[in-house]
């Protein structure tokens, strides 16, 4: 059996060799299998916060983990997690950038013998096995969504929708529960849809082109807060500060956003305690314990009556602040 200080050595070795992709945390126990982390990016502030979730679940269990961040690329994220699983990592915990790699990435976790713990996004189904998801229930939160801002449109008037990454499940999902809000409010008319990929600055350009092309556009469903501040900016640029734009995550620049009337409403999520959630039941699958298939988390409507009641660390952590 190798003695612990082989161990370090090999450990190192390995994250020396994957030092472009993986960023080993300092070993804390040795005697305890390291926990993979495989996230879509740092750009978002619902990864940051998720990530800074799952790295003080590890700390505080006394785990080692092994991050790997994709910026965005699906291709490199599936090499990630094929790095990480050559690693002999005791589970993933696994945030996929899009439908792809998460069926790649997850197929490889299981012929690995290594649990998954999907948080956030999910592979198509039959495209592999899961531990567990851990995710926004996004359909809701969209319905919900949607159906305030048409009631802050009077049931009536003309829409444009920001998509996010195609495919991706929050994209799906959260296109799903506008459009079941929409079935029941005809008077309700989408003139644009268009695909922004969670960015802001895309977002931004979208928006100045769809309201090129409708003048008359009263609001906008963006499928993400940044792309709603995007929206926001691009009307404010137009001098359309009437136009509704709301969004989903609760971003922390989102909830100033509110406060000064830039936009009108977000459907917070709780990406630092999903991230928690995840390390917590990759240790609780690794300990033998049986945990739920499905863990959907509810979102909170943020509008300007309750902004200023609300703090954005209870969503995204001790370091929400830092995060505007």
């Amino acid at each position: 059996m190798m003695n612990a200080t082989k161990r370090m050595v090999l450990r190192g070795l390995m994250g020396a060799a994957c030092a472009l992709t993986l960023a080993p945390t300092v070993t804390l126990a040795q005697d305890k299998p390291v926990i993979g982390i495989a996230v879509a990016d740092q750009k978002s502030l619902f990864y940051v916060a998720a990530l800074d979730g799952m790295k003080a679940a590890a700390e505080a269990a006394g785990y080692e983990v092994a991050v790997a961040v994709a910026n965005n690329d699906s291709r490199e994220q599936v090499n990630q997690v094929e790095n990480l699983l050559v690693q002999n990592i005791g589970a993933l915990v696994f945030i996929s950038q899009d439908s792809t790699a998460a069926a790649a990435g997850v197929k490889a976790a299981n012929k690995a013998g290594v649990p998954v713990i999907a948080v956030d996004q999910r592979p198509e189904s039959g495209s592999g096995e899961l531990a567990t998801y851990i995710a926004t229930d996004s359909v809701k939160a969209a319905r919900d969504l949607c159906t305030w801002m048409f009631g802050q449109m009077g049931g009536k008037g003309k829409i444009a929708i920001l998509h996010g990454v195609l495919g991706s499940t929050a994209e799906i999902q959260r296109t799903q529960g506008c459009q079941e809000a929409l079935t029941k409010h005809p008077d309700i008319q989408v003139v644009a849809e268009q695909t922004a990929n969670w960015d802001e600055t895309e977002a931004f350009k979208a928006t100045q082109n769809i309201l090129t092309a409708n003048p008359d556009l009263a609001a906008v469903f963006a499928e993400s807060d940044a792309m709603s501040l995007g929206a926001a900016k691009a009307a404010r640029e137009a001098g359309r500060e009437d136009l509704i734009s709301v969004g989903i995550d609760g971003f922390p620049t989102m909830f100033d956003g509110i406060k000064e009337g830039l936009t009108q409403a977000t459907m917070a999520q709780i990406p630092y305690k999903m991230g928690q959630m995840g390390v917590e039941n990759a240790i609780k699958v690794l300990n033998g314990e049986t945990i739920p298939e499905l863990q959907y988390q509810d979102t909170v409507l943020v509008t300007a009556e309750n902004v200023e009641s609300i703090s954005p660390v209870d969503f995204y952590g001790p370091a929400a602040e830092a995060m505007k």
